[in-house]
């Protein structure tokens, strides 16, 4: 809060003396000037995706910022006059790795990079457990066996299955060819109906922000593939009525290119593969909504497996990698910080320090961790503020005979002058203890 205070700029209006421009003030505006300077890069202009009626702008934000990106920022825009305001502001909870805190300085992360080079051509599966365990309503957690369930309980043993059942058997029995339609069943125009109800749902949940229910809607798509495969088995039928089975196969395919299409969003690679087995290129979102995708006597390429199985070796290695780094922290932790640089001893006696006695505490307004304190320090009466809030009760400090350091510069700090400061200790855990006089030291006494 003080490094913000020292660098913030000082607000531009009459008896505004020590307010300074919070940074969430200022930042904001960097979307702004990031808009201009994409503009001037690709010779466009920005000023409609800020100020056009027509545009939606949409806030993608984590819930920590909710205030910023619901207040603090449509009120600058809507006082200009010129901007338009946010549409919606999708706020998602935090997603945690392995039951704790993602934290990028301890390492405690999953380093795209890394997972790249370790994981080649498994973008998707990253993405999908992403998504299925995004934290739209609350906290959730990432975890790498949960990673490996995604991958095989779910894309490999119902979307790649479906895919690879519907593309091997077209091969087999058709070689690679989208066979013809003849007779729909009352079954086929059910599972037909259905499939067009697909896209409009995943429309919906798009729509709404609610990414996991429209990855949801999209797997149910590859459900019902499965089930049309295992309900009308044309490897049974095969050998009785090629017709029937032509039909099956052809009604499947069209499922196919479906799942290539409404899965881009999620799967982009996957769906890219997808297209590439059936020989075609991407097919847009609208066009995709139509019964038929592939005509008959469409040449499909050689199919192949669309996911692997995430085998054990896998899942832990990566869990071995976290834990080293929770041991390495340890380590790093398990010490106090080295001693500092030397001073002269002249300068350690510049340094003036006294017993003192906080008289009185409270909490400063609009301050997570300040606590202002009066202090009784012998000759006179100091006030202080403390960064003790989140740790101490005012209740809990007063009549605390501490260690004052009675000859430090006073500062401003959220409108008052502090006047010294209070030595304290801090543990490895970040914890804050008072350091106190041994024994009945009267006030004012000097530490030396």
């Amino acid at each position: 809060m003080t490094r913000d205070l020292d660098w913030g700029v000082p607000v531009p209006l009459p008896n505004a003396g020590g307010k300074v421009l919070y940074v969430w003030f200022d930042a904001p505006i960097g979307y702004i000037s990031a808009t201009k300077q994409w503009a001037i890069d690709n010779n466009a202009d920005w000023e409609p995706y800020w100020k056009s009626p027509d545009t939606r702008l949409i806030h993608f934000i984590g819930k920590d910022n909710i205030v910023f990106h619901c207040i603090i920022f449509p009120a600058m825009l809507k006082a200009h006059k010129e901007f338009i305001l946010p549409d919606n502001v999708p706020a998602n909870e935090f997603l945690n790795l392995e039951n704790n805190k993602i934290s990028t300085s301890k390492n405690w992360a999953v380093w795209l990079h890394e997972y790249l080079e370790e994981l080649p051509g498994r973008e998707d599966v990253l993405r999908y457990t992403l998504c299925a365990n995004a934290p739209e309503t609350k906290d959730n957690d990432f975890t790498w066996k949960d990673y490996q369930a995604k991958n095989n309980n779910e894309l490999v043993a119902i979307l790649g299955n479906f895919v690879n059942r519907a593309l091997v058997l077209t091969r087999n029995y058709f070689d690679g060819k989208v066979p013809a339609r003849s007779e729909l069943y009352d079954y086929d125009l059910e599972v037909i109906g259905k499939i067009r109800q697909v896209p409009q749902d995943i429309e919906n949940r798009l729509d709404h922000f609610k990414f996991r229910e429209a990855l949801i809607q999209y797997m149910e798509l590859a459900r019902i593939g499965n089930k049309y495969l295992a309900d009308t088995e044309p490897w049974k039928m095969i050998k009785e009525d090629k017709n029937r089975v032509a039909t099956i196969l052809n009604v499947a395919c069209q499922m196919v290119a479906k799942l290539g299409t409404f899965g881009a969003p999620f799967l982009p690679f996957s769906s890219a593969r997808i297209f590439d087995m059936l020989a075609t290129e991407a097919i847009g979102w609208e066009e995709a909504k139509k019964d038929i995708l592939l005509y008959e006597g469409h040449q499909l390429n050689k199919p192949y497996l669309l996911f692997e199985k995430v085998e054990d070796s896998i899942v832990e290695f990566q869990v071995q990698k976290l834990e080293n780094t929770r041991i390495d922290n340890m380590e790093s932790t398990s010490s106090y910080p080295a001693v500092g640089p030397e001073i002269s001893f002249e300068d350690f006696t510049k340094l003036d320090m006294r017993v003192g006695e906080i008289l009185s505490a409270e909490n400063v307004d609009k301050s997570k961790k300040l606590m202002k304190l009066q202090i009784d320090i012998g000759v006179e009466e100091r006030t202080v503020l403390s960064g003790i809030a989140e740790q101490y009760k005012p209740e809990d400090v007063i009549g605390k005979k501490v260690i004052f350091l009675a000859n430090l510069k006073p500062r401003k700090m959220m409108g008052i002058m502090s006047q010294g400061m209070v030595l304290m200790s801090e543990d490895k855990d970040g914890i804050l203890r008072f350091l106190t006089p041994d024994g009945a030291t009267d006030n004012g006494s000097t530490i030396s």
